[in-house]
């Protein structure tokens, strides 16, 4: 899918759905499976006439057409979040229960470039009875087709384990598509449609590349041709059942040609099948499933261990695309984030407002429209950052739509509460956008996402250096205003905000009028070192010193030394430089690295010889701003990083902004074949074993391993939220906003990549315009907490989605300046009370989804047959709640301990609680319904089902580490 969305969707997908249901009516033996809804919902909604919709409804019950993942597209496994891959596969399954009452229960995961432990359990959890992937390392399919090991029970999750397995199907080395080669002809076979050629199809229907047709007279080779590679593939797998894909990608667009062809080869066979000794039959990835299931066979378990990375060669490691688009990445996931605190915030709104003067429909197309952006950028060629400029171009205009309507949504909610109070302020405005204030009074509105209490910092640009900030009760709120490090004319003003869980707070922030002003942070500028010419026999120390550590800097170089954390006065020697792999762009010359692939010619060279510092320090924070120039004379700086540590005033609950270090990096524009990394060098005796998260979900594990070839590039793993490294007993945590690859090519060492920019002359990826050439210049951020594992773990979760979800600022300009009422609350919940959850529990969806369907399946069904499914408006009293347990399993003595939650007081403040219906992961099953296929393994040889959790009794749930458990809440008066 390396089209723009629409031509490829007019062009091509439009061809494909209506040629393969008129197709599939005209021969009740034919079959299809369809997998990304943002295309068949494109189709469904602008393209299919009326009798086309009629036949999907006939082919779908008859078992013809067969829709799998049913997600909005096909995610990338490596740098998605969970949510946001929870997102995507919900959108996309509304839509089809809605529709056509059916809810898909097998994957058909086949072009991730690599397979993630967290998706098979998303998988297990929206109720799949099967899971199939594809892409993983050459060597290791390899060996497990030749043990007829490519079939096994997954576990993806170690907590959840057993309770949420599901079967796995890896494909084989000719993955999913058809094997071209025939040898009685230099034509291909099996494809006879050709290759798609768009926008402008071929006038006489003659398209390159068309199979060579069956006919009479190569009909029988045709047959020895395709019996001899299934009969190949039946020696690789356990039961006599061989899944043979026909099709590959951009394939179907003329299927009558196709299942012409195809239907005369699949007669010919059966009626031969005594000389072949093979029978074949259409059939979907459900048919294939069950018959695998059905032999009632024993099956291995395979633990959380996830396929990452990915290598298809030797020399070709797919680990460049973990860092690829840096900006895409970056944007995709400030998009997620705020769509998750539109979602909360609306829904609040709808139940505290229901005569709201906001237009709910309105409304939630502006959601929807962030929803679709978000669900869309998942797909394994969006977010991956191996897409066309003009793809990815697409992507980011949505995404950028997307936020903007939220954003317009979230201040016109503000503006129309704050008009409804009727407490004697009058907004004349409220708007949104990224920097920057007006110079007159004003108010900042600040809304906390998370069910948690908040103590953080939020930075607003200003104009003068002299400014107080204020409560809505007129009380100083501490704040500190410094020049800013990216602009001349303006300041930075950090203001630490304290905010209720779900809640947001107004401040007002006024040049200064004689009374109690904001700190001031006062530069010190240190002289430019040369680091080659550095003495290393004397060292002078600069302590930058909070609450929690110290961190020394080196004068006679300007970079970091060590960090002190104080409470147990651990010192650990630390010091971070940017490097750069130098890699081939020019094919004849070796390996290359491009979207995908990072194939790096030798080990990272440093790129600076000269570093400048600047230390900004005031009374709350002191930044400390390096730059790193190529030598010493050099007028420009390549890279910067800035290092902000925060003291928190008396009365504040510091915890979690006093334990982290927060860094923010300028890296770009790069030179041309440079991958960029930021690489931290510890003292700790790590073994150089590393650890990654999995999509935000759970931890891996990430052993140094040596390999014949290509070592460094093998040793790249994802990171999507967080990265490790530990000794015996201290830990230095990474937390990060966007997706990275990350590594420990040493003892004590990690390192980031933070940027890459490419040129190569592969004829593939100039074909596709896939050379990378990203001039850009990215500023990513990274939190370090560096402590004991016990201090660690208490913190490193919740510091994560501090970081993931920070606060939406917005402005808003007051119009005279009327008196303020006495007693106006403290905190401006958008209701009563603030929801809060416990801090080993994350509150990851409360949003009002809209769907019309019914949650009785039987009721949805009847409407669906009866025509009735078209009408009515969205359904705003469904409110879509989930509950997510952040620990594994004896991770922690206290936070892995299962909680009860009572969802009645929980959700008190949005309104009394009437009925509440436990449902699968994306909302269209209920619990006790759900019976997935129990498959039999050594351990559990009892086919039965496992028992499901329990249910809630009087909205009491028992939440179990590692849990993500999801809900429908009604509540009274709807």
């Amino acid at each position: 899918f390396f089209f723009f969305l629409q031509e490829s969707m007019h062009a091509y997908a439009a061809n494909v759905y209506t040629s393969v249901v008129e197709e599939l009516m005209k021969g009740k033996q034919r079959k299809f499976i369809a997998v990304e809804q943002e295309f068949f919902r494109l189709w469904w909604d602008s393209v299919a006439t009326d009798m086309h919709k009629q036949q999907v409804h006939q082919l779908l019950q008859e078992g013809q057409l067969e829709f799998v993942i049913g997600g909005q597209v096909m995610h990338d496994e490596a740098v998605t979040l969970l949510d946001d891959q929870i997102l995507q596969l919900t959108e996309g399954h509304g839509f089809l229960y809605e529709t056509f009452g059916i809810r898909p229960q097998f994957s058909w995961h086949v072009d991730p470039f690599g397979a993630s432990a967290t998706t098979s359990t998303v998988f297990a959890l929206a109720g799949f009875n099967a899971h199939l992937v594809s892409r993983i390392d050459y060597d290791l399919k390899a060996d497990m087709q030749k043990n007829k090991k490519l079939q096994f029970v997954w576990q993806g999750s170690l907590s959840l384990s057993e309770r949420q397995e599901i079967f796995t199907h890896v494909m084989d080395q000719y993955s999913y598509c058809t094997p071209s080669q025939i040898p009685f002809s230099n034509r291909s076979g099996f494809y006879w449609n050709g290759i798609a050629t768009f926008p402008d199809p071929p006038k006489d229907g003659v398209y390159p590349n068309m199979s060579l047709p069956v006919a009479d007279s190569n009909i029988h080779l045709y047959a020895q041709t395709m019996v001899a590679n299934i009969k190949e593939r039946a020696a690789w797998f356990r039961t006599s059942d061989v899944l043979w894909p026909w099709g590959c990608d951009k394939q179907f667009f003329n299927a009558s040609v196709q299942y012409s062809n195809m239907d005369l080869l699949l007669d010919y066979i059966n009626k031969h099948s005594g000389e072949f000794g093979v029978t074949v039959q259409y059939a979907t990835v459900g048919d294939y499933f069950q018959a695998v299931y059905s032999r009632n066979l024993t099956w291995e378990i395979r633990d959380s261990q996830d396929f990452l990375p990915y290598s298809t060669e030797p020399f070709q490691a797919w680990t460049g695309f973990y860092t690829s688009r840096s900006t895409l990445k970056g944007i995709a996931r400030r998009a997620s984030s705020l769509l998750y605190a539109g979602e909360s915030f609306f829904t609040q709104y709808v139940r505290k407002y229901p005569s709201s003067s906001i237009c709910k429909c309105e409304a939630l197309k502006q959601l929807q429209s962030l929803r679709w952006a978000v669900s869309e950028v998942q797909h394994h060629d969006g977010i991956t950052g191996t897409e066309s400029p003009k793809v990815k171009d697409m992507y980011m205009n949505n995404l950028m739509y997307g936020m903007f309507n939220v954003k317009k949504l979230m201040a016109s909610i503000i503006f129309d509460m704050n008009n409804a109070k009727k407490n004697g302020e009058v907004y004349s405005s409220v708007y949104v956008k990224d920097s920057g204030i007006p110079d007159v009074d004003q108010y900042v509105v600040v809304y906390n996402p998370l069910a948690w209490n908040i103590t953080t910092f939020i930075t607003v640009s200003v104009s003068h250096l002299a400014m107080s900030v204020y409560d809505e009760l007129g009380h100083s709120v501490p704040a500190q205003v410094q020049s800013s490090a990216g602009s001349h004319s303006t300041y930075d003003l950090y203001i630490l905000v304290a905010i209720s869980g779900l809640s947001y707070r107004k401040y007002s922030v006024k040049p200064l009028n004689g009374k109690q002003s904001a700190f001031i942070g006062r530069s010190v500028k240190y002289k430019r070192k040369d680091l080659t010419r550095a003495d290393k026999q004397s060292q002078q120390l600069l302590p930058v010193v909070n609450n929690c550590y110290q961190v020394l800097f080196d004068q006679n170089t300007n970079l970091m030394q060590s960090i002190t954390e104080r409470e147990t006065n651990q010192t650990v020697q630390l010091t971070q430089e940017f490097l750069e792999y130098h890699v081939n762009g020019d094919v004849m010359k070796g390996p290359i690295s491009d979207n995908y692939l990072f194939a790096p010619n030798a080990s990272a060279v440093p790129v600076s010889q000269a570093v400048g510092l600047e230390v900004v320090s005031g009374n709350l924070m002191t930044e400390i701003r390096q730059y790193f120039y190529s030598n010493v004379t050099s007028q420009d700086y390549i890279y910067a990083a800035y290092t902000r540590m925060y003291t928190v005033p008396e009365g504040y609950d510091g915890k979690l902004l006093c334990h982290r270090i927060e860094q923010e990096y300028s890296v770009g524009p790069l030179e041309l074949n440079r991958e960029a990394v930021l690489r931290t060098s510890t003292n700790l005796n790590t073994r150089q074993l590393l650890y990654t998260d999995s999509n935000g979900y759970q931890i891996q594990k990430r052993p140094f391993k040596a390999y014949v070839n290509n070592t460094v590039a093998r040793n790249y793993y994802p990171m999507v939220q967080t990265a490790y490294i530990e000794d015996d007993t201290t830990r230095l945590i990474l937390l990060a906003e966007r997706a990275h690859g990350v590594s420990s090519q040493g003892n004590g060492q990690v390192e980031v990549m933070l940027h890459r920019r490419l040129w190569n002359n592969l004829q593939w990826d100039l074909n596709y315009n896939l050379t990378l050439n990203d001039s850009s210049v990215v500023r990513p951020v990274i939190w370090l907490i560096l402590g004991t594992k016990a201090l660690t773990n208490i913190l490193y979760r919740t510091s994560g989605l501090a970081l993931e979800h920070r606060p939406v600022v917005m402005f808003g300009a007051l119009s005279g300046d009327k008196p303020k009422l006495p007693g106006q609350l403290q905190q401006n919940s958008v209701h009563g009370s603030p929801v809060t959850v416990p801090p080993n529990l994350h509150l990851q969806t409360l949003s009002i989804p809209g769907w019309r369907y019914s949650s009785n399946h039987a009721e949805q069904v009847r409407s669906i047959r009866m025509g009735k499914q078209k009408q009515g408006d969205a359904d705003f009293s469904r409110v879509l709640l989930r509950i997510r347990h952040l620990y594994e399993v004896g991770e922690d003595p206290v936070l892995s301990q299962s909680v009860m939650v009572n969802l009645k007081s929980l959700l008190k403040g949005l309104g009394s609680v009437m009925v509440v219906e436990e449902r699968s992961l994306t909302g269209t099953w209920d619990v006790n319904t759900l019976k997935r296929w129990k498959w039999k393994t050594e351990q559990y040889p009892s086919k039965g089902f496992p028992n499901s959790t329990e249910t809630s009794e009087n909205c009491i749930v028992t939440v179990h580490p590692k849990e993500i458990r999801t809900f429908f809440v009604y509540f009274q008066g709807q």
